[in-house]
């Protein structure tokens, strides 16, 4: 691991602009990089990292987990590299010191994936009018509810909708990743909230 008294804090994703750093300025033979699941979870991830590795000769240790924790173990000094999807948290964390630069080389659309036969009615509306639509039908819905980018981002549209959904019985607060459990099938039938990467 690179020791400095700044990590360097890129806004999802920037390894691909670390790819073009100078591989004397790293002093170890193994880069840090605190990712968020979206990241991995898009597969862009392996080919980066392989890129880079190729490129710089320099081993990449990939921990990823939702952006509140990355900005937490970035601030505690636990990577070199953060990719992270809260853009106003990283702004917050940059100016409280920790990060030396922030790129932002990508960007996410924010979804909402329900069941086919849509028993909120919300195919075709916006975020907010779609939250606002589950809200009034009671259907459920199911957050993250971990401060990641996708959490911070869901709780940003249930404001903009006009909605305070916390506590209500058709909103359920999991503390985790939703991918794995759509995946499973364990949300068929539920709507939830997922950010889809797309490159800049």
């Amino acid at each position: 691991m690179i020791h400095a008294d700044r990590i360097l804090c890129i806004s999802f994703l920037a390894l691909a602009a670390a790819i073009n750093l100078n591989p004397s300025a790293v002093a170890a033979d193994e880069l840090v990089v605190l990712t968020t699941t979206t990241t991995q979870d898009s597969g862009i991830l392996k080919h980066l990292t392989e890129a880079f590795e190729r490129k710089t000769g320099i081993k990449v240790k990939t921990i990823v987990a939702g952006s509140g924790d990355i900005l937490k173990q970035g601030a505690r000094g636990e990577g070199d590299v953060l990719l992270t999807h809260s853009p106003e948290a990283e702004k917050q964390w940059l100016a409280q010191g920790y990060g030396l630069s922030r790129r932002l080389v990508m960007y996410n659309d924010f979804v909402i994936i329900g069941p086919p036969e849509d028993p909120a009615g919300i195919k075709g509306l916006w975020a907010a009018d779609a939250m606002k639509r589950i809200a009034e039908r009671r259907a459920v819905f199911v957050s993250r509810g971990d401060q990641s980018g996708t959490h911070v981002r869901e709780l940003a549209m249930w404001r903009r909708a006009g909605i305070d959904p916390k506590g209500q019985p058709w909103y359920r607060e999991t503390g985790q990743v939703c991918s794995a459990k759509m995946r499973s099938g364990e949300l068929r039938g539920l709507a939830t909230a997922k950010l889809e990467l797309c490159t800049k």
